[in-house]
């Protein structure tokens, strides 16, 4: 376990490690926003943030389900960063809904034989599905709900 996280993640792989002082020193904001573990783990503690995860796998599940898409099988802390793409409106603008300092959960279900991945982000507030191309081009956003 490295010292500056908060829930137990490796740090050391994290590819923006150098931008980033560690969950514990800041206070659960890394990149100066909100985390979703940081905060679960500091008001509940890692055994009820764990137990979180899983309930929010079950209902990302029965959201992928329902959306005819295989089930996730575990979901990971996610940089904003990484995870909050651009998704075309019908006036050929694009929005993003995420926040690049945040701290997600989520998960990405690849077919790379089909060029396709399912990639699924969530916190305490929200689940959104969306597909991508392999190469993270041409996203599309198949459900957000509230949670």
């Amino acid at each position: 376990m490295n010292n500056n996280s908060i829930c137990g993640a490796d740090c050391a792989k994290c590819p923006t490690k150098d931008e980033c002082k560690g969950c514990a020193v800041t206070n659960g904001s890394p990149f100066g926003g909100r985390c979703v573990a940081a905060e679960y783990i500091r008001f509940g503690g890692k055994e009820k943030y764990s137990e979180f995860k899983q309930e929010l796998l079950g209902e990302i599940n029965n959201l992928l389900r329902a959306n005819d898409i295989p089930d996730a099988a575990e979901l990971c802390e996610l940089s904003g960063k990484y995870v909050n793409l651009p998704y075309p409106l019908p006036s050929g603008d694009y929005i993003k809904l995420l926040n690049d300092k945040n701290i997600y959960l989520g998960t990405q279900i690849e077919f790379a034989d089909l060029g396709i991945c399912y990639g699924v982000v969530a916190d305490t507030n929200f689940i959104l599905v969306c597909s991508y191309s392999v190469d993270g081009s041409e996203p599309e956003l198949i459900a957000y709900k509230k949670r």
